[in-house]
């Protein structure tokens, strides 16, 4: 079918957006690679909060709001969405106050409408013992399924079809049967006759018309699939001599958005992650030049010849995270030993993998911990993924030290690569966002120091909040610095359920 000119592909968007958003049910929704759910760690004035946002899967749609506090003296949190960028960001209705739990006093829960797709902040309002906090969590919202009506709505719209129609038919047959008597005449015979022809041309009418209705509802939800429909940015990827070159496609979605038009994250235009799959046995966390073209370069490290899955971070200048996702057959490439912030790592094969395993070896000497607890790791659910860096004596390394920025890196990857979080101990949102909500608050004092402290050596004790989406198969990468160099230490877990 030839695609309808500009001025109607736009009508039947706003018509698409009214229809399937009033006819569908909104849930749960994402960021990154299939890990939807928003998950932050901080400080909201004296207060210590654990928050998890689930954005919706349609837009407009309902987010759920989930809030922990680590002390008891926290008596209220009331919450608002708002835009993150742009004029209005200093425009909120009032806020809604979330629920305190009756069964832990420490949880706060509540839900908010997000009414268009796009880059927000949920502000939360807090009050307590030790007095007022505030607190800003970035979130992207854009509509990322169709879901199906439900039973009892699709019913009720059959039944209402079936007697609208059947209605028509009857109006019909009465009208060319009664239609030219005079008041309290019998109807004659040709009448009878011209009711049944009329009846019968009605029903074909409204069958014929059934059926084209059906053939336009079908082309609209194509073009909202194809037109509305969040998708990761098309990544075209090729070498050429050593050299990995990442060009940007256009896609319907993303037409108004430009490669050059963006914030760097971590001091980073891009942060690459380059996985050896199917195994996921070799690992690379790399940061791609870009070019005056919009294409970015990055320079191979000594790779062996292979599949590898490509993973490519980006935060648009509204403070939208991007991640792309391609895969390339590689030759086998010489290269150079990753430096600066660049980091390669291996690990057993994920058919040989140990998912009981608690501790990790490093490449550099020493172990990682990982205190999983005696609570069976469910999807769903917050999590604080807490590790302890060891050095080789077997005592709290005493050398950590900010990696771009962070006590720590925290990369998530289902063994089917369907999930891909990038997690660092703020949770899984990115910095540009975060900055662009703490200076909506007035304030940009507390944009770096929930990072990690700039001293030169850092606590051993690194943690990352986050829940796993579905169950399945992980690997979960661990990355800190000590004494100037990159460490990971990598990490297998089955979550049942």
């Amino acid at each position: 079918m030839d695609a309808p000119d500009p001025p109607v592909r736009r009508a039947i968007e706003i018509l698409t957006r009214g229809a399937i958003a009033a006819a569908l049910i909104a849930s749960g929704a994402a960021a990154h690679v299939g890990s939807p759910d928003v998950y932050y760690e901080g400080d909201a004035g004296p207060y210590h909060l654990m928050v998890a946002i689930r954005t919706p899967q349609v837009i407009p749609g309902v987010a759920e709001v989930e809030v922990r506090s680590d002390s008891n003296d926290l008596r209220s949190v009331r919450i608002v969405p708002m835009p993150l960028v742009g004029s209005s960001t200093g425009l909120s209705p009032e806020p809604d106050p979330a629920e305190r739990s009756s069964a832990d006093p420490l949880f706060f829960s509540g839900s908010l409408w997000l009414m268009e797709s796009g880059s927000w902040q949920v502000r939360m309002e807090l009050d307590g013992a030790r007095g007022p906090g505030v607190l800003a969590v970035p979130v992207a919202a854009a509509p990322r399924r169709t879901l199906a009506l439900q039973g009892a709505l699709a019913a009720g719209l059959l039944a209402a079809l079936v007697l609208l129609s059947g209605g028509i038919v009857l109006i019909a047959g009465a009208a060319a049967r009664e239609g030219e008597l005079e008041p309290g005449e019998d109807p004659r015979a040709g009448g009878r006759r011209r009711a049944g022809v009329a009846m019968g041309v009605a029903a074909a009418l409204v069958a014929l018309l059934l059926a084209l209705g059906r053939v336009w509802w079908n082309a609209e939800a194509r073009v909202y699939s194809r037109s509305m429909l969040y998708r990761p940015t098309p990544l075209a990827a090729s070498i050429e001599r050593g050299r990995l070159l990442l060009r940007a496609e256009s896609s319907i979605w993303h037409n108004r958005r430009d490669m050059r038009a963006l914030l760097p994250d971590h001091g980073h235009l891009m942060h690459l992650f380059v996985l050896h799959v199917p195994e996921m046995d070799r690992f690379w966390h790399l940061h791609p030049r870009r070019l005056s073209d919009g294409t970015f370069e990055q320079p191979l490290p000594p790779m062996p010849a292979g599949r590898y899955e490509l993973f490519a971070d980006i935060v648009y200048e509204s403070g939208f995270p991007d991640t792309m996702v391609t895969e390339i057959e590689a030759p086998p490439i010489p290269g150079k030993p990753p430096s600066g912030d660049d980091s390669s790592a291996e690990a057993v094969p994920l058919a040989k993998a140990d998912r009981s395993a608690a501790f990790a070896p490093l490449s550099q000497g020493g172990r990682l911990i990982w205190q999983r607890g005696a609570e069976p790791l469910v999807s769903g659910r917050p999590i604080r993924f807490t590790f302890v860096v060891e050095d080789e004596s077997g005592r709290p390394a005493a050398d950590l030290e900010p990696y771009l920025g962070m006590a720590g890196h925290a990369i998530f990857v289902r063994a089917d690569r369907t999930v891909f979080a990038h997690v660092h101990p703020l949770g899984s949102i990115s910095m540009p966002a975060l900055a662009l909500a703490e200076a909506s608050l007035g304030s940009t004092s507390a944009v770096h120091s929930p990072h990690a402290s700039h001293a030169p050596r850092l606590s051993p004790v690194v943690s990352f909040p986050y829940g796993f989406p579905q169950a399945g198969d992980y690997r979960i990468f661990v990355q800190v610095k000590r004494s100037g160099r990159i460490d990971t230490g990598v990490f297998d877990v089955r979550i049942d359920r």
